[in-house]
């Protein structure tokens, strides 16, 4: 991950922290420019591999059509209830679109290990299923912010 957080270092993941927290976690919102330069957000699965937070996106969403104009992105991916359970994590970058749109389940060595987190993560299966509807974005954060208010002192 590229850059580093600046503000919030007490309560800051560490390297080991964020990526427990990336590959548990299953839901996350992203944010991407709308032609009018409005954002858009919406819940999106994902699957992090240490290094790139993979995507699976509908190729006939406002989220594709905003990343082929604009590839710019953010995600925010967060978890608790009360304040003193806060935790999560902003990555943002640049969208990398990544083998067929939509996806047909084609051979693409690179989705390889992705497509095998995302199976057992999302459907408890070995095998991709391909419905040809979506197709894979990556982010690559070049930033990166997290906060865990569990490390806050109590009071």
């Amino acid at each position: 991950m590229a850059a580093t957080q600046r503000r919030g270092r007490r309560i800051m993941m560490t390297r080991a922290e964020l990526d427990a927290f990336l590959t548990e976690r299953r839901t996350c919102r992203v944010a991407t420019v709308g032609r009018d330069g409005r954002p858009h957000v919406g819940a999106l699965w994902f699957v992090w591999d240490g290094g790139a937070l993979w995507l699976y996106s509908l190729v006939r969403s406002r989220r594709w059509a905003d990343l082929r104009r604009d590839p710019r992105l953010a995600v925010v991916v967060d978890d608790g209830r009360e304040y003193g359970e806060l935790r999560g994590a902003e990555l943002s970058g640049t969208a990398a679109f990544v083998g067929e749109a939509p996806r047909t389940g084609l051979r693409c060595p690179v989705l390889d290990p992705v497509e095998a987190l995302f199976a057992a993560k999302y459907f408890g299966l070995t095998v991709m299923p391909h419905d040809g509807r979506h197709a894979w974005l990556r982010l690559t954060p070049e930033a990166v912010a997290s906060w865990d208010f569990r490390k806050l002192p109590d009071g």
